[in-house]
């Protein structure tokens, strides 16, 4: 059989199959057969007494289903793919142990007097636990339960705080470390670090958008946001800003000092030396050359606690930010691990799991029952992941196998279509299949097919300000893919978003209040795409 009639055969059973409800991994595995089957040996669908006699079943351990065996095989035993449960794990204890609400506590504190601080707040603290695990649900779960019974209790426009709450806590898509770059690195053998590398601008571009259209909204609409009633105990605006300065020169002088102890040791230990006579890269600001500006950053830090700021007012700020530690911790264990060329992805994920474990411990909160409890959800959430990334690997690599991928190149390219609108069809296929399926089943079906097409392209005819190096454009290929399932996450009629946040909502918020929500959210997500297709070069700016 031809693969277009394949393909179309193919297209409509997976629809049909998905409609009634059978799920992604045994539909994309059972599909995969059927494409070998129609492909390499049609006469077992009329006649299965053949079997044995053809192409696809006649010689055991050879042939297509020896090559599909191989390719699952290799990915699932590839060392970054144990960085997903230790990231899931990680993210389990930081939902489960206090440490977000008391990051929730301590930013609160100093945003409460502005308007839509709540919902600032929300945004920043999604931003930081994006950073500090990567995982979607388990933020936007958290952030109803914290962040959304106080906006509702302050009168806060319900729209606007279903939709920061779902926009923000699907950063983690976005923002290293993602776990959908990591798969994406995983099934393009493109480098992840580079990927998180690349992602970072456009993550914090799209998380600036968001709080931008708080600040915008609650200033032309004030009523969208009402301020709370004074604290009689809450400082004076100049004060707070003096008590915030306190508690930020503690941290640089802290994170100052880890640098310096940390440069003294590479320099001390004779690394740099050893890398530098066998012509390798020395330690990122871990050089002697670093020691110096460490020590005047201290040195700066504690003359202003102590000059400037005062001890008690050091104290206070302290106290009032100290939440805020922990978090900057455990991101600095994983992105610093990793951009500091001390460890890999994966081992950055174990030392991550293990921060926030030992940092639980330390907060009296450590016990069986967290550790339990996470690791039954870390379970469940890796058997899902796992055994939709064999079915649609499965068919992603049958088809690949049947010609699928040259069949959609040649059909795509053969239409003589400038090379941003060929860019722009796919984007609209990946915002369909986004709002009908499951990020990792589109990570695996899809790119497979669109990325060689996207290689094939001119690449000067990419964007329209700036251009990409050619050994970029999977990279960036890569960024504007996570970007279009941060839409996914929202869009009707199975944006995960809204029903992470209605298992958690009140009663009376409904799935089409959550959904009306989301749409100038969906606008903001559309323009950050938008500057990535524009302007593709931003993701070099970190490269």
């Amino acid at each position: 059989m031809d693969i277009g009639t394949i393909s179309l055969i193919l297209m409509l059973a997976l629809i049909a199959l998905l409609a009634i409800g059978m799920p992604l991994g045994l539909a994309s595995a059972a599909l995969a057969v059927l494409v070998l089957v129609l492909k390499f040996e049609p006469t077992l669908l009329w006649n299965p007494l053949t079997f044995g006699d053809g192409i696809l079943t006649g010689r055991p351990g050879t042939g297509p289903l020896y090559i599909l065996a191989q390719k699952i095989y290799g990915l699932l035993t590839d060392y970054v793919l144990i960085s997903v449960p230790l990231f899931i794990f990680m993210a389990s204890l930081l939902e489960r142990s206090g440490i977000a609400k008391d990051m929730y506590s301590s930013l609160n504190v100093w945003l409460s007097r502005t308007r839509g601080g709540i919902a600032i707040v929300t945004s920043i603290m999604a931003v930081i636990m994006a950073a500090m695990s990567g995982i979607i649900g388990g933020e936007v779960v958290l952030l109803g339960l914290i962040a959304l019974p106080q906006m509702l209790r302050l009168g806060y426009n319900q729209n606007l705080a279903i939709g920061v709450i779902c926009a923000s806590g699907s950063l983690g898509t976005m923002i290293p470390p993602s776990i959908v770059l990591i798969i994406y690195g995983l099934i393009t053998e493109t480098s992840i670090k580079a990927l998180f590398t690349a992602a970072f601008i456009p993550g914090f571009m799209l998380a600036s958008m968001i709080i931008i259209y708080i600040i915008v909204r609650t200033t032309l609409r004030p009523e969208d946001a009402p301020l709370p009633e004074p604290d009689p105990n809450d400082p004076e605006p100049t004060e707070k800003r003096k008590l915030f300065g306190a508690f930020l020169s503690i941290v640089v002088a802290g994170f100052s000092a880890v640098l310096l102890v940390r440069a003294a040791f590479f320099e001390l230990s004779g690394s740099n030396a050893a890398a530098a006579a066998n012509g390798g890269d020395l330690a990122r600001f871990g050089t002697i050359d670093n020691i110096p500006w460490y020590i005047g950053a201290i040195a700066i830090a504690l003359a202003l606690i102590f000059f400037y700021f005062g001890k008690e007012r050091a104290k206070i700020g302290w106290d009032m930010g100290k939440g805020l530690v922990a978090p900057i911790v455990v991101i600095g264990v994983v992105l610093g691990s990793i951009y500091g060329g001390i460890t890999g992805i994966t081992e950055a994920a174990g030392m991550g799991a293990a921060a926030v474990l030992i940092i639980a411990i330390l907060r009296g909160e450590g016990s069986f029952e967290l550790v339990w409890d996470s690791l039954m959800r870390t379970l469940k959430s890796t058997g899902t992941i796992i055994w939709v990334t064999i079915g649609a690997a499965s068919l992603a690599g049958a088809y690949t196998i049947a010609g699928g991928p040259q069949y959609v190149a040649d059909l795509i390219v053969g239409k003589d279509l400038p090379t941003m609108a060929v860019i722009l069809t796919m984007m609209l296929i990946l915002l369909f299949m986004g709002a009908f399926m499951d990020w990792v089943g589109i990570v695996l079906l899809i790119i497979p097919v669109f990325l060689p097409i996207v290689l094939r392209l001119p690449i000067e005819e990419i964007g329209f300000i700036g251009q990409l190096e050619p050994s970029h454009v999977a990279i960036w290929f890569g960024v504007v893919f996570c970007m279009n399932m941060q839409v996914s996450f929202l869009s009707p009629p199975f944006g995960p978003a809204a029903f992470y946040l209605k298992s958690v909502a009140p009663p009376h918020i409904s799935l089409t209040d959550i959904f009306k929500g989301f749409l100038p959210f969906i606008g903001i997500q559309l323009l950050a795409l938008s500057v990535l297709l524009i302007w593709p070069n931003i993701i070099a700016l970190l490269l």
